[in-house]
């Protein structure tokens, strides 16, 4: 399972390369209409870990920072899409966290601190195995297990691919190369296909 998540961490590394390349031109303040319906983010990390314990979920972070514009750019493209809206509140805590916060974060018995010479704070470098780069997207198992760093901007239908292999418990069955090869988006119409995931499993 862990070689499947190196393998999902350096597929990403590459898309994030090439949607730099591919998305230049393109103003990446670009904005879209709301949603009618909005993912359901948390800003605490307290309110998080409160939340596992009374019913344990998969977890998204999203890691930004005011300056960032392809942030912004994923807010107004990615995140407005209504599959995928449903699709993370039904299987994910989302998490929406400033990377550059000052405050000290006490996560999982542990206190993350600013840290001035990575400009972020100590939560953000750890989950994001010091690569400082935005937005970052995080996943985890149930109960804070096997974060998973996913560096740079997604497309829908790739964010669709990551949410699926983890959210539908696909990491537990198939290899993330497997996977991701032969994975065909169901939400084109805008509607997600139904969950197989047990929550707490």
């Amino acid at each position: 399972c862990s070689s499947d998540l190196k393998r999902l961490f350096l597929f990403a590394m590459v898309m994030f390369g090439l949607a730099h390349n591919t998305e230049a031109k393109k103003d990446p303040k670009t904005t879209a209409a709301a949603p009618a319906e909005e993912i359901h983010w948390i800003t605490s990390i307290d309110e998080l870990q409160m939340k596992m314990q009374q019913h344990p979920k998969k977890v998204l972070i999203d890691m930004y920072t005011d300056w960032c514009g392809w942030c912004k750019k994923m807010d107004a493209d990615t995140y407005t899409n209504p599959a995928l809206i449903k699709y993370i509140n039904n299987n994910f805590y989302a998490v929406r966290f400033d990377a550059e916060r000052k405050d000290t974060i006490h996560f999982q018995g542990k206190d993350y601190y600013y840290a001035p010479q990575y400009k972020a704070n100590g939560f953000a470098i750890e989950l994001m195995k010091g690569q400082m780069s935005y937005p970052h997207t995080i996943f985890m198992v149930e109960n804070f297990q096997s974060p998973t760093p996913i560096p740079g901007y997604h497309s829908v239908q790739e964010m669709e691919t990551f949410l699926t292999y983890f959210g539908d418990n696909m990491y537990r069955r198939r290899s993330w190369d497997e996977y991701s090869k032969t994975y065909q988006s169901r939400w084109s119409n805008g509607q997600p296909a139904p969950s197989t995931a047990v929550p707490g499993h």
